[in-house]
């Protein structure tokens, strides 16, 4: 199964998120500090990790969060949030800068298509989901 992790303090929001990752089969993980979602990313890495730009204050905190092979970080913000620019290294590792809850369904459509991506480039690390080697 599929872990997501979405780090934030809007708790509302994330237990919407949630709600509909668990519908569409994945596992989701909520935390509410940096610190807390690499604490849970150790023990169950995420194939995507979605975070509070509120949370960050130079975006490097972000890239300290371990992910399965094939993951994705993904940024968001609430709408009228002041958005500060990160360095170029952050901008390039992060795969989206989103605007919750208005693009939750650009969201979703983010997430299925790392998972298909990680599935079809035999990175994912559900072994059910690797392509059958030619016999």
């Amino acid at each position: 199964m599929t872990h997501i992790l979405l780090i934030g303090t809007d708790l509302p929001l994330l237990e919407g998120l949630a709600q509909t990752f668990a519908s569409l089969g994945f596992i989701p993980v909520v935390a509410q500090s940096i610190n807390e979602g690499r604490e849970l990313a150790a023990q169950y890495p995420p194939l995507v990790a979605v975070v509070s730009r509120s949370l960050v204050t130079t975006g490097a905190e972000a890239l300290t969060i371990p992910l399965a092979r094939g993951g994705a970080r993904l940024l968001y913000r609430s709408v009228g949030s002041q958005v500060e620019p990160f360095s170029h290294a952050v901008q390039r590792s992060v795969l989206a800068d989103l605007t919750l809850p208005l693009e939750r369904n650009r969201l979703v459509a983010l997430v299925q298509h790392v998972e298909q991506r990680a599935r079809t480039t035999g990175r994912s690390d559900d072994p059910s989901s690797h392509p059958a080697a030619p016999g």
